[in-house]
Formats: structure tokens, C-alpha cells, sequence
């Protein structure tokens, strides 16, 4: 993508969005199928919120023709990654994270693009030539809950320009920009090369930005690295990490953030920020 379009719309994002889920999504061979009896447990309940919604607040006829357009439109405009990613999967990750050891995860979220550049630490993420932006150089260790270091393990690494784009998803940006896989040295040591990435707004003008406005809240997301840290019989780590003092820390749109993944930069008098962050991952 080398055009010079500057602004990502909602309609491209989400088709991108649903383009990428969709390829991540390919039906893996012998996996069980969901047993129906829990299919009817989930949906059953799901229906049962649905009803007491309607029962509690006294939803009218008109505004549930409305909520029927919505979705229509939703399902149209193909956001439906991005509505359920902002507004859902936190709940899903906080109940599958209450049995899990390790690092604290995150959300996903629906900009992640799998099969990036691969690259042995120390790293420098791939970006344009004259990348604007404060450099940064992010490093640790990652370790099993034994506490040894496990060599080799992947940081797959995602992140915002400094205008809050993501490349695959913002016209204007070259494919694979600040995107890429590290592979830790013999002691699980990594050193990545980067910038800083800036707070966005999920794209406004599709039906998610509908709803949002319509409700009178904000569509920020802090500034945070989204990663993906693996290890052959670990548990993959899903996380994302923000940065203190940022925008939007307390109130993002996604409800996405925790204490435990907050950096706290050090400016090294170059023009450049270090930060040290380790990942503890857990036998699979």
C-alpha cells in the first residue's frame, strides 16, 4: 500500500479487520466441534440478558426497530470485529485469564496480522526511511514460571505509528510497518528497535462511531504495544503494554488496560526512550 491516502475509514478498517479474522479463523483438521449442549447453555443465557435488557429499561418498539438497523448496519459494514473487539473481548480475556499464571494478558483486538517479518534480537522494527517519531528501545527476558529463561521464544510485536495508524488497516502506510516477529536470544533476551506509538481513536465514522457518539463516550484508545509472546510447550501470552502518564490511561474505550502492564520510560538524553519489560509464560 503506497497511496497517499492519510485517513483510515471505518469501512476499510473493518473490511481489513474481517479479512484478517477470517484467514486467522481457517478450520484446523480433527478440532472437536462446540458440543451442542453448550451452544444452548451460552445462547440460552445470551437471550436471557437480551430479555431482562428489554424488561428493565422498557424498550420500545421503535427503539428496538432501531437496535435491528444497527446491527444491520454493523454486519454491513463489516465491524463487527471491531465492535466486539472494543466493547467485548476484555470480559472474555479477564474470564479465561482467571485460571492463567504468567504475565498479564489484553485484548487482541482486531488489527493484528499474522505471517510479519521475522528477525533475531537485537531488532529494529521494519519502517519507512524518515519514520517520525521518539525512538524507542524496548527489552527484557522471557521466562517460564520455573523461572528459567526460555531461548529462542517469539515476540510478535504490533503497534500504532505516531499519528495512531496501523499498517494493513491506514492506506497510506507501507505493508508490515512497525510490525514483526523477534526471536529471543539463547537466554530469552530481546532488544527491540521502535517509536512510540501514539493514542487513536477507533474509526468514527461507521456504526460503531454511531453508537458511541449516540452514548455520549469517548472512541480513545490509550498508546500501547500489542504482543503476542510464544514458546514451543508454553502458553502464548496475548498483552498489550501502555505507557505512564499517557491519554486516555484510566479511560480507555476498550477497558483494556491494567495496572500490571503500564511501562515507565526512561529518556536517555538522546532523544530516545528505554523501557525493560520481562514475560512470564506458563506450560501449555
Amino acid at each position: 500500500m503506497t497511496t497517499t491516502q492519510s485517513s483510515p475509514t471505518a469501512a476499510g478498517s473493518g473490511s481489513s479487520a474481517t479479512e484478517a479474522f477470517r484467514a486467522g479463523r481457517a478450520p484446523t483438521p480433527g478440532a472437536p466441534a462446540v458440543p451442542p449442549e453448550r451452544v444452548s447453555a451460552v445462547v440460552s443465557s445470551l437471550l436471557a440478558g437480551i430479555h431482562r435488557t428489554i424488561r428493565t429499561e422498557s424498550v420500545t418498539y421503535d427503539e428496538f426497530q432501531a437496535a435491528k438497523q444497527y446491527l444491520i448496519d454493523v454486519g454491513e459494514g463489516g465491524e463487527w470485529p471491531l465492535l466486539l473487539d472494543v466493547f467485548v473481548e476484555h470480559v472474555v480475556e479477564e474470564v479465561a485469564a482467571a485460571d492463567q499464571d504468567g504475565t498479564k494478558g489484553s485484548i487482541l483486538g482486531p488489527y493484528y496480522l499474522p505471517g510479519q517479518a521475522r528477525s533475531t534480537s537485537p531488532a529494529t522494527l521494519p519502517q519507512r526511511a524518515d519514520e517520525p517519531g521518539t525512538r524507542l528501545v524496548f527489552s527484557g527476558q522471557v521466562r517460564g514460571t520455573d523461572g528459567d529463561p526460555l531461548p529462542g521464544a517469539e515476540i510478535d510485536i504490533w503497534q500504532a505509528d505516531d499519528q495512531g495508524y496501523y499498517s494493513g488497516f491506514a492506506p497510506h502506510l507501507p505493508d508490515g510497518n512497525l510490525r514483526g516477529v523477534v526471536v529471543a536470544d539463547g537466554q530469552g533476551r530481546f532488544e527491540i528497535h521502535t517509536i512510540e506509538p501514539a493514542p487513536y481513536q477507533i474509526p468514527t465514522d461507521g456504526p460503531t462511531g454511531t453508537l458511541i457518539e449516540a452514548a455520549g463516550w469517548h472512541p480513545w484508545r490509550p498508546a500501547h504495544l500489542h504482543l503476542l509472546v510464544r514458546a514451543p510447550g508454553y502458553r502464548t501470552v496475548t498483552t498489550q503494554l501502555y505507557f505512564r502518564g499517557g491519554e486516555w490511561l484510566d479511560s480507555d474505550v476498550a477497558s483494556a488496560t491494567k495496572p500490571e502492564l503500564v511501562l515507565d520510560p526512561v529518556d536517555a538524553g538522546d532523544g530516545t526512550c528505554t523501557v525493560e519489560y520481562d514475560f512470564t509464560l506458563e506450560p501449555a
